[in-house]
């Protein structure tokens, strides 16, 4: 196989060397067909035969569960949060492009820049599975204490309260992104378990991603023969709001409004039918998410994404995120609805930063580098590890199985769904209230725009 991965992967750098538009992809290509739904081709072989992987049988364990959160933070890796986490599948050492192998450093609060985290720049650094290309990343070698900001991590004295979650619910340490590369397709798969072949950041894109961004602006899709087509970051393919509105469940996706920091990160703007649709009402923004969790206003499904320097995007501070996810989840904990809940925090994508476990081969799309994973309920086992694979599919997964829906594509359909990390026979767990932390000084207020990052459209 790692053969078979480096031949893929040399001629994918002899067709980018000749800048031909029409790339062969790694092994992403290997599996061929269309697994996927997409706005472009036809839904129905793919749609039937997900449905018929998964049973629609309710576990009857699952009726306790009347609320999930998504809370969707951004750009970090398993090893660059949790590298440190006793027990857990962590690293502190990396191997670089020389061969050498050398200690992670220390991930300052608020990073200097951003590190190319772009599909190609994913299929690079994972090098067939060698993991050893993150230090040829653009970004990567510009952090002015002298480590490879790329090859760094935080430890507890950094994020105290995300070891304290992990250290009372369960921490995952096999959840992998689902695409091989950056935030808009990854998003996209939390919400509909594809990205409609798409690999890349909308261009031109002036702060909106989706079906609102300029004429000019395009994704990249990727094709079955691995040829690569620009298209308009606009789909209208299934989701999972489709599927809950059929059945007459209610879902809420919090995300900050057109024009302001983090809209980009507003996945249902990418899909037609919501974005111009009476749908769009239920996308509200973050700051409700507080109020309707205290006054146990909670939908039966919600997403949450965050903007203004509280996403722990670089060069965001992760201090300041951590804080803001803390008073969300506090929030959760403190309302009526603790009991009936499950919280699923995680990671969009690696943003570049080392991680030493090679991804599954799933389709051409991925999966991309690990992102931290916790699994925060009265039901979560608590003190527990997963070491179960997982990516953003089996989040839908789980919500599909709790309220008896149909897989949307056959990534939700032969994804694990999470249940292992539960104990329904447990005395429900109580609530872990957390205090927010005074960050360190360099990292300041928060910034008024999160640095938005397209990548190239090739």
């Amino acid at each position: 196989m790692r053969k078979l991965y480096q031949r893929m992967f040399d001629m994918l750098e002899a067709r980018m060397k000749s800048n031909s538009i029409k790339m062969i992809m790694l092994a992403f290509v290997v599996g061929g067909g269309c697994a996927l739904v997409t706005c472009c081709s036809s839904a129905g072989s793919q749609m039937d035969k997900a449905k018929s992987v998964q049973s629609r049988t309710l576990d009857p364990n699952l009726a306790l569960i009347e609320h999930i959160v998504f809370i969707v933070k951004e750009n970090r890796t398993f090893d660059n949060y949790f590298g440190t986490f006793p027990g857990a599948d962590g690293a502190t050492s990396g191997t670089i492009s020389t061969g050498e192998v050398i200690p992670l450093g220390h991930t300052p609060d608020r990073t200097p820049n951003d590190i190319d985290h772009s599909f190609n720049g994913a299929v690079r650094a994972i090098d067939g599975g060698a993991m050893d290309k993150f230090n040829t990343l653009t970004g990567c070698g510009s952090y002015s204490g002298g480590n490879f900001l790329c090859m760094s991590q935080l430890t507890q004295d950094d994020i105290p309260n995300y070891f304290a979650l992990a250290s009372y619910f369960t921490l995952a340490d096999a959840m992998f992104s689902s695409l091989t590369g950056p935030s808009f397709p990854n998003h996209l798969y939390t919400i509909a378990a594809q990205s409609g072949w798409a690999i890349s950041n909308p261009s031109n894109s002036m702060g909106r991603w989706g079906c609102d961004s300029p004429s000019n602006s395009r994704t990249m899709l990727l094709n079955p023969d691995g040829t690569r087509t620009p298209v308009y970051p606009c789909f209208d393919f299934p989701t999972l709001a489709d599927s809950l509105d059929a059945a007459g469940i209610s879902w809420r996706y919090y995300a900050p409004n057109p024009g302001a920091s983090g809209y980009i990160w507003s996945a249902y703007n990418a899909i037609n039918h919501i974005r111009y649709g009476g749908d769009w009402a239920n996308v509200v923004p973050p700051t409700q998410f507080v109020q309707d969790a205290m006054s146990g206003n909670l939908a039966a499904v919600s997403w949450i994404v965050v903007g203004s320097g509280l996403s722990e995007h670089p060069t965001a501070s992760s201090c300041a995120g951590e804080n803001w996810t803390v008073q969300q989840l506090n929030a959760v904990m403190q309302g009526p609805l603790w009991n009936t809940t499950a919280v699923f925090l995680t990671w969009d994508d690696f943003g570049g930063f080392y991680d030493h476990v090679p991804p599954p081969f799933s389709d051409r799309f991925g999966f991309g580098p690990r992102v931290p994973l916790l699994i925060i309920s009265p039901y979560a086992i608590s003190g527990n590890i997963s070491h179960t694979v997982y990516e953003f599919s089996s989040l839908l997964k789980f919500a599909e199985e709790r309220f008896g829906l149909d897989p949307l594509t056959d990534r939700d359909a032969q994804a694990n769904d999470l249940m292992d990390s539960f104990d329904f026979t447990q005395a429900p767990l109580p609530p872990l209230i957390l205090d927010p932390r005074t960050c360190p000084a360099a990292a300041g207020p928060a910034l008024a725009r999160e640095i938005e990052d397209p990548d190239d459209v090739e």
